[in-house]
């Protein structure tokens, strides 16, 4: 017993937590464990997806170090099983044992009464009193740097950085969080904190739409993971962070199979929270791919678990026609939520949805909220969000090249954010503004960006409405009519400085219409394409 026993505590100094959770467990058989091992096995047991099994032993540790009169360890330990109860949604049970922790340190000066901070702290946080929340944070801080207990440290900093986004100051709070990533990173922080520090970093960054942070704490996470093959918690949080991540670079199938891998991993141990993320995830790509029946389906799963199903579900109702449901929904949402970083990501959904009902006024003030926050907050996707908004509604009320310096601003910023949707959405908002000024060949070359980009994704509700703004010639193989023009001139032996005069449009625009044409008939020259247009009958 003493070997197994020995190679377990060595297997657990490894992060070998399987071999570890076997070894100790078959001691634990063999004669019983000391509470001290017992919690080791309780954490080993919670690494590998044994979450009933780390209730059982985290319990059999709490008691035995009330026996042994070790106080701090048996606050410790109903700490983290309170902590894990609550995550659950057994929020009586977690809240008996975290009082009971609370009870048994009220007299003791440990490093375990800054730990029962933090849940009082995030209880403040997420009930709007954020003030109240720092200050706790900071005491918890305060105390882990005179204990100097690393794994309090890492979550006192954490819930600093996040309090200091949700008061406004995301600039700040990221910095923080980042510093604090330096030090689970380097492995300062044991495993169960570095997880939940890890989804609470990239979730900060999402709330702060800061999407190349998110990308590379998300790439960390996945390393992190890799590195543990046996872990099984934080693992499908990162499928479902990889999700969204490829969701917004247009790389469609790599998001759903992320998304259906979430599903999955965080269905074994059932009742993980984080499955209603995945679900939703799941959603955004059936519905963007045209299923839209398979999308709802997926939202109503996502709504089971918890996760709300907006704004997702709302823009769904768009692509079925049912505009005004939409409109509804957004409304009751947002009148639902004062905190600012929530509207602000949904925000944008209901300026979409209203546009799509006609409901103009309540877009504009909408876009007006999202541009006054995008104001004090200067992240490059909340300032593309904000001028695509701006000037989608600038059009609808008739200020065509206010709303044109809005949308280019935003295709600008789109297209360095590497957001393929985003981008092709502008361009189709550009041309509409280009057509309205008369400029039907600069419409139709932002037609035609947006419908390649379309093509390549995968999006045939987006295609198909681009069909009834800028119908393709029939027969013509994808070109538009303007295209079919330029070539058949091209054919006759036109240079494009004679097109170009022929046409009233500049050279430059010739130089685009050839190398479109280009592309869509895979040629490489202008003999080629001649030869094509002669072959197929359009000369």
């Amino acid at each position: 017993m003493a070997l197994t026993l020995e190679e377990g505590r060595s297997a657990f100094e490894r992060d070998d937590w399987r071999r570890a959770c076997a070894l100790l467990t078959s001691a634990d058989q063999d004669g019983g464990l000391a509470p001290d091992d017992l919690e080791r096995l309780a954490t080993a047991a919670y690494l590998i997806g044994r979450d009933p099994d780390r209730h059982e032993i985290l319990e059999r540790a709490h008691h035995g170090f009330v026996q042994r009169g070790d106080v701090p360890a048996a606050a410790r330990c109903a700490f983290w099983l309170g902590m894990a109860l609550i995550a659950r949604g057994e929020t009586a049970r977690g809240g008996g044992w975290l009082g009971r922790a609370s009870r048994l340190v009220e007299h003791t000066d440990c490093v375990e009464q800054g730990f029962l901070l933090v849940p009082a702290a995030l209880q403040h946080l997420y009930g709007g009193a954020v003030d109240r929340a720092q200050a706790l944070f900071t005491e918890a801080a305060a105390i882990a740097e005179r204990f100097d207990d690393t794994d309090l440290t890492a979550l006192a900093r954490l819930g600093l950085g996040v309090s200091m986004i949700h008061l406004g100051q995301p600039a700040d709070g990221l910095a923080l969080l980042d510093e604090v990533m330096v030090a689970v990173e380097s492995g300062e922080v044991s495993p169960v904190p570095s997880g939940i520090i890890y989804c609470a970093v990239i979730e900060a960054c999402h709330l702060s739409l800061d999407v190349r942070r998110a990308q590379e704490w998300t790439g960390a996470l996945s390393r992190w993971c890799a590195a543990h093959p046996d872990l099984v918690p934080y693992r499908g949080q990162c499928l479902v962070h990889r999700a969204e991540i490829l969701l917004f670079h247009g790389e469609w199938a790599g998001a759903m199979e992320e998304a259906l891998q979430a599903c999955e991993r965080l269905s074994d141990p059932p009742g993980q929270p984080a499955i209603g993320d995945a679900h939703y995830q799941r959603a955004e790509v059936l519905r963007l791919c045209g299923d839209l029946d398979e999308a709802e389906a997926a939202y109503r799963e996502a709504s089971r678990w918890g996760r709300s199903p907006q704004p997702g579900l709302a823009r769904l109702r768009v692509a079925q026609g049912r505009a005004d449901a939409g409109v509804a929904a957004m409304r009751r949402v947002l009148e639902e939520t004062s905190e600012r970083d929530v509207r602000t990501r949904m925000l944008a959904a209901y300026v979409e949805v209203a546009l799509a009902a006609n409901e103009v006024e309540t877009a504009r003030a909408a876009a007006d909220e999202l541009a006054q926050i995008a104001a004090g907050i200067d992240t490059p996707l909340l300032r593309a969000i904000a001028d695509h908004v701006i000037g989608a509604v600038l059009l609808i009320e008739g200020d065509i090249r206010g709303g044109l310096v809005s949308l280019r601003a935003a295709s600008s910023a789109w297209r360095e954010l590497n957001a393929p949707y985003e981008a092709a959405r502008a361009a189709v908002l550009i041309g509409l503004a280009c057509r309205e000024l008369g400029d039907e060949d600069s419409a139709e070359l932002e037609f035609d960006r947006a419908r390649s980009m379309f093509n390549t994704l995968g999006a045939p509700i987006d295609l198909a409405r681009l069909e009834e703004l800028s119908p393709t010639t029939p027969g013509a193989h994808g070109l538009s009519a303007r295209e079919v023009e330029v070539l058949r001139l091209v054919a006759g032996g036109r240079s494009n400085r004679a097109i170009a005069d022929d046409l009233s449009i500049s050279e430059h625009t010739v130089a685009r219409h050839m190398q479109n044409i280009f592309t869509k008939l895979s040629v490489s020259s202008r003999t080629s394409a001649a030869a094509f247009a002669f072959e197929h009958n359009l000369v």
